[in-house]
C-alpha cells in the first residue's frame, strides 16, 4: 500500500513538473520571449513612474550610509528612449557571458573538433564507476566556482556529454552540472573570486556600526566546506531519483563529434592523450610558476592573486581557453585531425558558427536585464522588502530563515549577487551587529538564499547560455524545460541548506576561520 501511495505521489509530482514545462514551452521562442519581457519592462516602468512608485532606505554612497529615496524611472521618456537606442549595442557587448562564452568556446571548440574531448570521455567511462558519475559531475560543478563563471561555459556542456557517454540522458548531465555550478555557487572547498567581493561589501556595511571591525575573507569557510558535500549529496539524489527518471528516453540529434564509439580508445588516441597530457602539465606548471613571484604580473597592486582587480582572476577565461586549446592542438596533430594550422583555424570557425543562436538570444536578454536595472524596479523591490524585515523584530532563527527566503526571492528579480548585496548589506549587516551577531553570519545567510534560486531565474545572466546548450540535445527546449528540470534542485537546496544552517547555529559551531556567531 505504501509503495502504491509513494508511486502516486511521484506521479503527481512529475505531472506538476511536466505541466510547468508544457506551460513554459508554450511561451514564444526564447528570443521572442525576452524581447517581449523587455517591452513589458518598458511599459511597467512608465506606469510605475507615473504613479510615483518609490522606496526609501539607507544605501552606501561614497563609503557613507545615506537615506536615499529610489524612484521608478520610465523608459517612455525622452531620456529613456534615448537610453534604449543609444545603449543597445553597449548593452549587448557588455553582457557578462558574451565575451566569456565566445573566448572559452574558441579553446573548447579546438579540443572538441580535434577529438580530445571524445577520447577523454571514453577514458572517463573506462575509469569511473557509473554510480559515481553523478556526484563527480555535481562536485566538479561546485568546485568550478573557484574560476568565477567559467564553469557555466565549460563544465555544463561537458556534463551532458559525460552522461551520454555512460548511456544516460544528456539533459540530466546538463542539469547536474548546472545545479553544482550555479545552485552551489557559494559552496566550495577553496576561497573563490566571490568571497573577497562580498567581504568588501560586508566590511563597508560593518563599519557603519564598528569602524574597526574586520570581516574575515574566510569567515564563512567551515560552513561552505560542509555545504560542498551537502550540495553534492542533494544534487546526486535529485538527479538520480527525480530529474532523470522523468526525462523521456533520449532520441534527439547527436552532434557529429559524439558519433564515434564511446567504449574503445584506440592506440593512436592513447598516444594523443599522453601528448595532450604532457602539454597540459607543462602549461599548468608554467602558469603556476608565473603566479608564484610576489611581483608577478598576475597579481594586483596589493600583491594578491585572487583579490580585486587581479589580472589572474580577470584573465581566467583566456587561461582556461588555452588549457583546452593547447592540448587540443597536440592531440589533433598526433591523431591527424589537425594536419596543419588551417585545420585548427577551421575548428575555431566551426565553434563560433555553432554559437549563432546564443548571440541572438544574448542580444535580447542583455536588453531585458539592462532595462530592469535602468528602471530601478529591482532596487525598489529590495528596499521595500528590507524595510519590512527590519521592522519585523523577530528572533535570530526566524530572522535567519526569513532572510534566506527573502534573498532567494530577491534573486528572481536581480541576477547579480554583488548588486543585491550592495543593497541589502547596509540594512541587514548593521541590524545583525546591533543584535550581537557577526556580519559574516548575515553574509552567509544571504549566500544560501541567493545560490538556491540561481538555477530557476531567467534574470541570471547565464540563463540564456543554458537554454542554448539544452537545445543541442532538445531542439524544442526553452525556458519551461530548464525551469521544470531545475526546480527540484532549487527546492531541495533551499529547504535542506536552510535546515542545515539552522542546526549548525543551534549546535553553536563556528561558521568560518576564527568566526563564531556572536560578536
Amino acid at each position: 500500500m505504501s509503495d502504491k501511495n509513494s508511486s502516486n505521489k511521484i506521479s503527481l509530482y512529475n505531472r506538476w513538473l511536466n505541466g510547468i514545462e508544457a506551460v513554459g514551452n508554450k511561451l514564444p521562442h526564447p528570443v521572442a520571449l525576452f524581447a517581449m519581457l523587455a517591452l513589458l519592462i518598458i511599459l511597467i516602468s512608465a506606469v510605475c513612474a507615473a504613479l510615483g512608485v518609490s522606496a526609501t532606505g539607507e544605501l552606501v554612497s561614497g563609503g557613507e550610509l545615506k537615506v536615499t529615496t529610489v524612484r521608478a524611472v520610465s523608459l517612455l521618456t525622452k531620456d529613456g528612449l534615448s537610453y534604449i537606442f543609444s545603449n543597445a549595442v553597449q548593452n549587448f557587448t557588455s553582457y557578462a557571458p558574451l565575451g566569456m562564452v565566445l573566448v572559452a568556446m574558441l579553446g573548447v571548440g579546438v579540443a572538441e573538433h580535434s577529438g580530445l574531448v571524445n577520447a577523454l570521455l571514453k577514458r572517463t567511462v573506462q575509469a569511473t564507476p557509473k554510480r559515481l558519475i553523478t556526484p563527480v559531475v555535481v562536485f566538479l560543478g561546485v568546485m568550478s566556482n573557484v574560476a568565477s563563471d567559467a564553469g557555466y561555459v565549460i563544465l555544463i556542456p561537458l556534463g551532458a556529454m559525460v552522461f551520454r557517454a555512460y548511456g544516460r540522458h544528456p539533459m540530466a548531465g546538463l542539469a547536474a552540472a548546472f545545479a553544482g555550478v550555479s545552485g552551489g555557487f557559494s559552496a566550495n572547498l577553496l576561497i573563490g573570486t566571490l568571497d573577497p567581493l562580498l567581504v568588501g561589501i560586508s566590511q563597508t556595511a560593518a563599519h557603519l556600526i564598528d569602524p574597526s571591525y574586520h570581516v574575515n575573507v574566510m569567515g564563512n569557510y567551515y560552513f561552505l566546506c560542509f555545504s560542498t558535500v551537502l550540495i553534492m549529496v542533494l544534487g546526486t539524489i535529485v538527479t538520480d531519483k527525480i530529474v532523470e527518471p522523468r526525462l523521456a528516453a533520449f532520441g534527439g540529434h547527436v552532434p557529429a563529434e559524439e558519433d564515434d564509439s564511446l567504449t574503445t580508445v584506440t592506440a593512436l588516441e592513447k598516444k594523443g592523450l599522453r601528448r595532450a597530457g604532457i602539454v597540459m602539465a607543462v602549461y599548468l606548471l608554467l602558469v603556476a610558476a608565473l603566479c608564484l613571484p610576489s611581483g608577478s604580473f598576475f597579481r594586483n597592486e596589493a600583491g594578491e592573486l585572487l583579490g580585486k582587480a587581479s589580472p589572474f582572476v580577470d584573465g581566467i577565461v583566456v587561461l582556461i581557453a588555452l588549457l583546452f586549446f593547447l592540448p587540443g592542438v597536440a592531440f589533433g596533430r598526433t591523431v591527424g585531425t589537425f594536419p596543419n594550422h588551417h585545420a585548427v583555424c577551421g575548428a575555431m570557425s566551426k565553434s563560433m558558427a555553432s554559437m549563432g543562436s546564443f548571440l541572438a538570444l544574448a542580444f535580447v536578454s542583455a536588453q531585458f536585464i539592462n532595462y530592469f536595472n535602468y528602471t530601478r524596479l529591482g532596487t525598489i523591490i529590495a528596499l521595500s522588502g528590507a524595510a519590512f524585515l527590519q521592522d519585523a523584530n523577530i528572533g535570530l532563527i526566524p530572522l535567519i530563515v526569513v532572510f534566506i527566503l527573502f534573498s532567494a526571492f530577491m534573486n528572481l528579480f536581480m541576477g547579480s549577487a554583488s548588486a543585491k548585496w550592495n543593497i541589502l548589506a547596509p540594512v541587514f549587516v548593521p541590524m545583525f551587529m546591533l543584535l550581537g551577531y557577526r556580519p559574516e553570519l548575515c553574509q552567509l545567510a544571504y549566500r544560501i538564499g541567493d545560490s538556491s534560486t540561481n538555477i530557476i531565474t531567467p534574470l541570471m545572466t547565464y540563463f540564456a547560455v543554458i537554454v542554448t546548450f539544452a537545445q543541442r540535445y532538445d531542439k524544442k527546449a526553452g525556458i519551461g524545460t530548464i525551469t521544470a528540470t531545475m526546480l527540484p534542485y532549487s527546492i531541495f537546496f533551499l529547504v535542506f541548506w536552510t535546515i542545515t544552517f539552522v542546526l549548525w547555529l543551534t549546535l553553536g559551531l563556528p561558521i568560518g576561520v576564527g568566526t563564531g556567531v556572536h560578536l
